[in-house]
């Protein structure tokens, strides 16, 4: 008998799988010109973090490297690993438009309202 399978069934019993969530927490604001995508990203590094525009979809990819210490996980209530959460955030925008900054765990990203950019010609050379 391992000395941690009488540990294991106190964490089991005591805590409900339902606390396990594997999905990026976000808070939305907005005022007159843009809005604010607040992400908590705890234990990841901003080189871990990717941010797309495609088709009007934003989305936000973290994939975190597997730490190991040697010691045994017992139970995991944070997120980690790979999350991935999009936005549509419509098709007017270019990548330009958004700007992110990530501090502390915290991704935040500033989407303009009601961008407009000039069409501009795009010529097709004649052979």
């Amino acid at each position: 008998m391992r000395f941690y399978n009488g540990l294991d069934d106190i964490f089991n019993d005591y805590f409900d799988d339902t606390l396990t969530v594997n999905t990026m927490r976000c808070d939305i604001y907005e005022n007159e010109n843009q809005y604010l995508l607040s992400v908590a990203l705890p234990g990841y590094s901003k080189e871990d973090i990717k941010l797309h525009l495609n088709d009007g979809t934003l989305t936000i990819d973290a994939n975190q490297a597997k730490k190991t210490d040697g010691s045994r996980l017992i139970r995991r209530e944070r997120a980690h690993g790979h999350l991935t959460r999009s936005f549509y955030v419509g098709d007017a925008l270019r990548e330009t438009d958004i700007k992110a900054a990530f501090d502390n765990g915290e991704l935040n990203i500033v989407i303009p309202k009601n961008v407009e950019h000039k069409e501009e010609k795009k010529y097709i050379d004649i052979l």
